[in-house]
């Protein structure tokens, strides 16, 4: 099961939510690309000082997709595919996923692109 947003993802989102929502980052130039979560000595701060040398990408977690999200419900149906259903304002539905992550991250950009996140 995905854990964290992807690469392409997590630039997108990159550009949405606050960098205090960020779990986790991406460091770049290893080989596999590695996800260090972000407690303790790894701070926003640190994260920040990677990115601006281009070192690193934050990245979110399922629980951090989540704490955005307003009034949120993760649903599956009998394919056993994931849903988001958002209710705050105006109800809205994401497609089908296989993971939470996707589905998560697509209703960001939907509710941001409607200006409502």
């Amino acid at each position: 099961m995905k854990s964290y947003t992807d690469i392409e993802q997590s630039k997108k989102l990159a550009e949405i939510l606050p960098l205090e929502s960020v779990d986790a980052f991406y460091i770049i130039g290893k080989d596999p690309v590695d996800i260090v979560p972000i407690y303790g000595l790894v701070t926003h701060q640190h994260l920040r000082e990677q990115m601006a040398y281009k070192r690193a990408i934050p990245c979110w977690s399922l629980t951090a997709l989540l704490s955005v999200l307003p009034d949120y419900t993760l649903q599956t149906n009998t394919n056993r595919t994931v849903f988001v259903v958002c209710e705050s304002k105006k109800p809205m539905i994401s497609d089908a996923y296989d993971n939470p992550v996707d589905a998560c991250y697509e209703m960001i950009i939907k509710l941001y692109e409607l200006k409502i996140l």
